[in-house]
C-alpha cells in the first residue's frame, strides 16, 4: 500500500502545531488537520502578567512610594485594555506557529473535523478527503469536565474558553465562584482577586492542586487567602440555584452567593467524533491509553498532550510531541520519562516542581535514605530588595547526593527549577549545586543555599561530627 504522508497529525493545540513543525523539519511529508484551535492558555498568561503588575503597584502604594493627590480617585486598571493586550499577545504567539507559517514550511494544513476509517486501510477522512499515512498522531487537546451538580446546567456557568468574552463585556460579574482543581484555575483565581473581584475558590481535594507537595500547597493556599480569595478545600458543591439574578451554591453547610461560576475542575480528552473505537484505540475517563513510546492500542496511532490525560501544560505536551514524532517517523524506541520534566503554576509567587515530592520519595525509597533540604527565600538579598520574601525551596535527595525532586514556591521559581531539572536529567549530584556561584544578587542563589543544607544534615551524624572535630583539633595544634 502506498501512502500520501509520513505522518498525519490531528491537532487543535499548540502541541499539534509544534509536532507538525518538528516533523516537516525532518524532511517528512506532513498533514495537519485542525478542527478547532484554542489559545486560552496564552490569554490567561497575559492576564497573569497584568495581575502581577497590579500586585506590584499595590505594594508601592502600601509602602507609601505612591501617593494619591487630595481628592484624586484611586487608580483603576482597565480590564478591557488588559484583555485586548492579552488577545494581541495570544495572536502574536499563535502567529509563530500559524497555519500560514506551517504551510510555508511545507505542512499540508487542513481545517475541518474528521474521523478514522479502517476499510480497506487505516485512514483519516476530513472534508471528503481520505488521508493515508505511515502513522498518525493525535494532539487534539482537552475540554473541561463538567461536574454533575444539581442545578448547575440550568443556572449556567463559564469555562476558561469563554471567560474572556464575559470579562470584556460592558458589565462583567463582580463576584466569582471558581470550581477549581487545575493549575489554570488557581492562576485565574489570583488574577481576578488582584484585579479587584471577589473570588471564592472551591476544590474537593485537601489541597488547591492535588499533585503538588503538601507543604508547598499550604503556602500557596495561604497566599491566595492573603490576597482575598476565599478558599474551600475538601468541599463539594451539592446544589446550585438562581435567586433574584444571583447564583447560590450549597458548599457543605454554607450557602455561597455569586454573580458568576467558572468551572475548571479537570479536563477530559477531546476525542468524541474521531471514531477511535473502530480504529482499535482504547481510552478511559482520563484520556487515551498509551505505552511508554506514546503509541495507543493501535500501534500506528500515537498521541501527545493532555489528550492522554494530566494537566494542560504546554512544556510537557511539547516534550511528548518530540518523543511521539521521533517514534512515528523513524521507528525508534524513545520512551517517555517525566522524571526531569518540570512544570509550574504561574501564580505570584510562582510555584514550580520537578521529579518526586517528599511523600513520593519516601514511598519509593527507604525513609532513612531520604534527606529533605529546605531554605526560605527571605534569606536572599534579591528577595529583600524586591519585597518578595515569601517562598520556600525544597529539594529531595538521597544520602549519596542523588537528586530525586524539588518543589519551589517563590519569585522566579519557573526559571530556577530548570537548573534542578537539568541536574536530575544529567545525574548531577547535590554537592555540585552547592558549589554554584550565582550572580549576586539573584533568586537562583536559593538553589546554592538549599544545596548547602545537604552538608549540614550529613554532619548531624554524631560519629561524623566527632571525626571532623578530631581532625580540625589536630590541624589547629600542628601550627
Amino acid at each position: 500500500m502506498s501512502v500520501d504522508y509520513d505522518i498525519v497529525i490531528v491537532g487543535g493545540s499548540l502541541a499539534g502545531r509544534d509536532a507538525a513543525l518538528k516533523a516537516v523539519r525532518q524532511r517528512a511529508k506532513v498533514a495537519l488537520v485542525e478542527p478547532l484551535f484554542r489559545h486560552d492558555l496564552i490569554q490567561l498568561q497575559a492576564m497573569v502578567e497584568i495581575a502581577k503588575v497590579v500586585g506590584k503597584f499595590n505594594d508601592l502604594t502600601r509602602f507609601g512610594f505612591l501617593n494619591q493627590a487630595n481628592g484624586e480617585e484611586k487608580s483603576q486598571i482597565s480590564l478591557e485594555k488588559t484583555l485586548l493586550w492579552g488577545s494581541a499577545v495570544a495572536a502574536n504567539v499563535s502567529e509563530s506557529l500559524s497555519p500560514a507559517f506551517l504551510a510555508g514550511q511545507g505542512v499540508d494544513v487542513i481545517v475541518g473535523s474528521g474521523r478514522f476509517e479502517v476499510e480497506p486501510d487505516l485512514s483519516f477522512v476530513v472534508n471528503n478527503r481520505k488521508l493515508l499515512a505511515r502513522n498518525f498522531l493525535l494532539a487534539t487537546g482537552s475540554v473541561p469536565v463538567i461536574p454533575n451538580v444539581e442545578g448547575l446546567q440550568k443556572t449556567g456557568f463559564l469555562t476558561l474558553s469563554d471567560i474572556y468574552r464575559v470579562l470584556g463585556s460592558s458589565a462583567p460579574p463582580k463576584s466569582w465562584v471558581i470550581l477549581g482543581g487545575t493549575p489554570q484555575s488557581v492562576e485565574i483565581a489570583q488574577s481576578l482577586a488582584r484585579l479587584g473581584y471577589e473570588v471564592t475558590f472551591i476544590v474537593n481535594n485537601p489541597y488547591v492542586v492535588s499533585s503538588i507537595d503538601p507543604e508547598i500547597a499550604q503556602l500557596l493556599q495561604a497566599q491566595l487567602e492573603v490576597e482575598g480569595v476565599r478558599v474551600f478545600t475538601q468541599s463539594t458543591v451539592t446544589q446550585v440555584r438562581e435567586i433574584e439574578d444571583k447564583k447560590w451554591l450549597q458548599v457543605r453547610d454554607t450557602a455561597v452567593e455569586t454573580d458568576e461560576i467558572l468551572v475548571a475542575v479537570a479536563e477530559q480528552a477531546f476525542i468524541e467524533s474521531l471514531n477511535l473505537a473502530a480504529a482499535g484505540v482504547k481510552y478511559n475517563s482520563r484520556g487515551l491509553s498509551v505505552n511508554k513510546k506514546l503509541q495507543t492500542t493501535n500501534h500506528r496511532i500515537y498521541a501527545c498532550g493532555d489528550v492522554i490525560g494530566g494537566y494542560n501544560l504546554p512544556n510537557i505536551a511539547n516534550y511528548e510531541a518530540k518523543i511521539a514524532v521521533k517514534n512515528a517517523l523513524f521507528f525508534s524506541k524513545n520512551k517517555i520519562n517525566y522524571r526531569a520534566i518540570p512544570w509550574g503554576i504561574l501564580t505570584q509567587p510562582t510555584l514550580a516542581q520537578v521529579g518526586l515530592t517528599e511523600r513520593q520519595a519516601k514511598n519509593r525509597y527507604d525513609k532513612n535514605d531520604i534527606l529533605v533540604l529546605r531554605q526560605y527565600f527571605k534569606i536572599l538579598v534579591s528577595a529583600q530588595l524586591t519585597d518578595e520574601t515569601t517562598g520556600l525551596c525544597k529539594i529531595i535527595v538521597r544520602r549519596n547526593g542523588e537528586i530525586l525532586g524539588a518543589s519551589l514556591f517563590g519569585a522566579e521559581a519557573r526559571e530556577s527549577i530548570n537548573i534542578i531539572a537539568l541536574a536530575i536529567s544529567e545525574k548531577i549530584k547535590i554537592n555540585k549545586l552547592a558549589n554554584l556561584s550565582p550572580v549576586y544578587s539573584s533568586f537562583s542563589e536559593i538553589i546554592e543555599q538549599t544545596a548547602w543544607e545537604w552538608n549540614k544534615q550529613r554532619f548531624e551524624n554524631t560519629r561524623r561530627q566527632d571525626f571532623w572535630d578530631s581532625v580540625f583539633y589536630f590541624l589547629r595544634n600542628r601550627i
